[in-house]
């Protein structure tokens, strides 16, 4: 009997999900390994995207690895990592692919525009400026992810995901409304908006 790819697939998923929340999947290895590298030669970086949401304290599966540097550092890394378990995604990408391990790690670089990557008063950080290490690896500040986060989904309809990340997070960290007192006046009422929707609870 010819086993049918879609159960194939469901049982991957199954898979990968049950790694992923165990902390032992493909990407956290793989973050691991990019984030030694990074460290081993000096190149400021912080981690960001959905590992950065796991951090913080919502928790959700992805299959890729988001870090921010500065374009030098991405072309150090670059001299340092391709051909050696490393690949591009095509050829003058910023994102790179584990190739051991199957993971994409994308990179944000530093001084550009988060969403649609027009100028706006939210841009990406320079790592060495702002990185906060936790544990074994350097992450972007909750309140600057929650600004990038935000930026991205107002600006980009596409990626209104990002949107629903931070509300997530608002939710499942219980992140103060105050925190909003802070953030960048393009992302603020934004931020207060989702943080009152967060605080309705569906009727039982």
């Amino acid at each position: 009997m010819v086993r049918d790819a879609r159960i194939d697939r469901f049982d991957s998923a199954l898979r990968f999900t049950d790694q992923f929340f165990m902390g032992n999947s493909p990407v956290h290895e793989a973050l691991a390994a990019i984030s030694q590298t990074l460290d081993e030669a000096g190149i400021p970086y912080a981690i960001a995207g959905a590992m950065a949401l796991n951090e913080y304290g919502f928790v959700r599966a992805t299959t890729d690895v988001d870090v921010i540097l500065t374009r030098d550092g991405l072309t150090k890394l670059k001299e340092r990592v391709l051909g050696r378990g490393y690949a591009e995604k095509f050829p003058g990408s910023k994102g790179i692919r584990d190739t051991e391990r199957g993971v994409l790690i994308d990179f944000l670089l530093a001084g550009e525009y988060p969403g649609d990557g027009k100028p706006k008063s939210v841009q990406i950080p320079d790592p060495a400026q702002v990185a906060e290490r936790r544990g074994p690896y350097s992450f972007v500040p909750l309140a600057t992810l929650v600004e990038l986060k935000l930026a991205s989904g107002i600006s980009a309809g596409h990626r209104l995901k990002d949107v629903s990340d931070v509300q997530e997070l608002i939710k499942h960290a219980s992140l103060p409304r105050d925190l909003g007192n802070g953030l960048d006046p393009y992302v603020r009422a934004k931020y207060f908006e989702i943080w009152d929707a967060a605080q309705v609870r569906d009727p039982e």
